[in-house]
């Protein structure tokens, strides 16, 4: 079993895993994307001793823990079988493969895709997952840059222009006036969209994650933790 420790900065706590290793002569901090803060520590090194180093690094540890929450979780494997559980804007829906119509609608809690007779099943699972990604996509395109210039507005700010893409390790990104959006972001209730859009449109003033960003962020979101919290929570299922 690891060893473990934690300490206060503030009203935040920072829980961390301590590993041990007699090549390190003192102690290193990093950030692991699964588990969090890790201090690798020579061997004897007290725990209270620990405590003093993450505590003297806690304004960094603190920005670069906020940063990997804002991160998307590795992608997920998707089937793309009938039966299958999709989300949009929050609502649950099961994939429904239908052997008429056109293209992908979302019907009383189905996502209907029409497929193809005739198809061997990697190609019909190609089929269906190329026509899903298509109809996110086109529905992200639709409504987020809308949503995007709308929180801008509130924030008294000027985006030059919104793109949805894919970006495999971010929500969203700003740049030069440039919001991105994550199509993927399309799949959240609107709440948890609202906190990428409020976020990105707050690079446009503040480029770093520093005190100054958080406090803008605050004062347009007041509930920007809860949202943030709630968007790592259900991350992995938007993945895919």
């Amino acid at each position: 079993m690891s060893e473990r420790s934690q300490i206060t900065w503030g009203t935040t706590t920072i829980r961390y895993e301590i590993r041990r290793s007699a090549r390190r002569a003192t102690a290193a901090l990093t950030i692991d994307p699964e588990t969090g803060l890790v201090v690798t520590a020579p061997k004897g090194t007290s725990i209270e001793k620990l405590d003093a180093v993450v505590r003297a690094k806690a304004r960094w540890v603190v920005e670069r823990l906020k940063r990997r929450s804002d991160r998307p979780p590795a992608p997920t494997t998707k089937e793309f079988v009938s039966g299958e559980t999709f989300r949009y804007l929050g609502r649950q829906c099961r994939l429904k493969l239908v052997p008429s119509g056109v293209g992908v609608s979302l019907r009383g809690g189905w996502l209907e895709v029409s497929t193809p007779k005739g198809l061997a099943l990697d190609e019909r699972r190609r089929h269906v997952g190329d026509a899903v990604r298509r109809w996110y996509v086109g529905h992200a395109r639709e409504r987020l840059p809308g949503w995007t210039r709308a929180w801008a507005a509130k924030a008294k700010l000027e985006v030059e222009r919104v793109v949805v893409t894919e970006q495999a390790k971010r929500w969203g990104s700003c740049s030069g006036g440039v919001v991105r959006v994550n199509w993927r972001i399309i799949q959240a209730p609107r709440s948890l969209v609202d906190y990428v859009l409020a976020h990105e449109v707050t690079h446009l003033a503040h480029e770093e994650h520093g005190p100054a960003f958080w406090a803008a962020l605050g004062r347009l979101l007041p509930d920007y933790e809860v949202r943030r919290a709630g968007l790592k929570e259900i991350g992995a299922t938007l993945v895919w």
